[in-house]
């Protein structure tokens, strides 16, 4: 279902108008964008407006914006949130210079129905942000709530927020507000394969650049591909130990596997808890030494 430009809305999940709608780009569908939800499904069947790309990659192209899910979990997550199903509004250069008038007219109006709206209270829209919450409540002819999520929750939670404690490694806090693990999604490529010979196979993973990534060191957490999850000891960095220059890598042991076979196969590595720096060691006694406690400890928190 589509719009004439500048707008293009695709649909995911049955096209349901007239329902109460929820705005954002809700990147990582974290527990402020749930709460969001949650408030929105208190007047019937929602429907997600989200945008994409993000629009600071659209207006600030030198930016280097990462994000905490691919579009396509995104959209998984948000329908497991409680939507019935989502919008996805192309954004583009033209959007952004509509007016908030002609985006209230066009798309929540003509295009969703909405009979309520619900926002984060600094959500904005329109040309130049010049659109808020209170002109929405003034224009938009139906209900608007706007919820303070410092507020409601009783800690500031925003993606940038969530974004800074990954790569700064606090995967514990990130882990809180977005309710569930860090994830990174891609392909298994081939590395090094110097893992096999010293008996920890790892999958290492593709990224891109919109990946967030944590910052160099050891976690705990999972390893899934095709259905199968295995608990993972996890390396984040660039194998300080070896000789040589390389780039960073993300690589995941699942935990006692030993002959998998998943090149080329899609995997989802979730981040669970941080356990250490990386070290560089000297010589390879001392870090399998050192990789058998790593294991241990990885087993010992994924056990529940």
């Amino acid at each position: 279902m589509g719009m004439s430009q500048p707008f293009e809305i695709e649909w995911h999940g049955v096209p349901t108008l007239g329902c109460a709608v929820v705005i954002g780009i809700f990147d990582g569908v974290h527990k402020g964008h749930q709460l969001i939800i949650n408030k929105a499904r208190e007047s019937g069947e929602v429907v997600a407006l989200t945008f994409y790309p993000h629009p600071e990659e659209v207006l600030n192209p030198t930016i280097a914006l990462t994000e905490l899910l691919p579009l396509n979990e995104r959209i998984s997550y948000l329908i497991e949130s409680g939507v019935s199903s989502v919008a996805v509004l192309s954004f583009t250069k033209e959007l952004s210079e509509t007016s908030p008038k002609e985006f209230i007219d066009k798309i929540i109006k003509d295009n969703l129905n909405a009979k309520s709206i619900t926002v984060g209270s600094n959500f904005r829209f329109g040309h130049k942000a010049m659109g808020d919450v209170a002109y929405l409540q003034e224009f938009s002819g139906v209900a608007v709530t706007g919820l303070d999520l410092a507020v409601e929750l009783g800690t500031s939670i925003s993606s940038t927020r969530i974004r800074e404690a990954i790569t700064n490694g606090n995967i514990e806090i990130a882990r809180e507000l977005l309710t569930r693990p860090h994830v990174l999604i891609g392909n298994v490529i081939h590395g090094e394969k110097r893992g096999r010979t010293i008996g920890y196979p790892t999958a290492n993973i593709s990224l891109t650049k919109r990946s967030t990534i944590p910052s160099d060191g050891v976690y705990a957490g999972w390893l899934s591909v095709e259905g199968n999850k295995w608990p993972a000891a996890i390396s984040v960095g660039t194998n300080p130990t070896f000789a040589g220059e390389r780039n960073r890598q993300v690589e995941a042991y699942a935990l006692d596997q030993k002959n998998l076979e998943l090149h080329d196969k899609v995997a989802r590595v979730e981040f669970g808890w941080r356990l250490r720096d990386t070290i560089k060691f000297d010589g390879l006694e001392p870090l399998l030494a050192q990789m058998k406690v790593d294991c241990e400890k990885a087993k010992e928190l994924t056990r529940n």
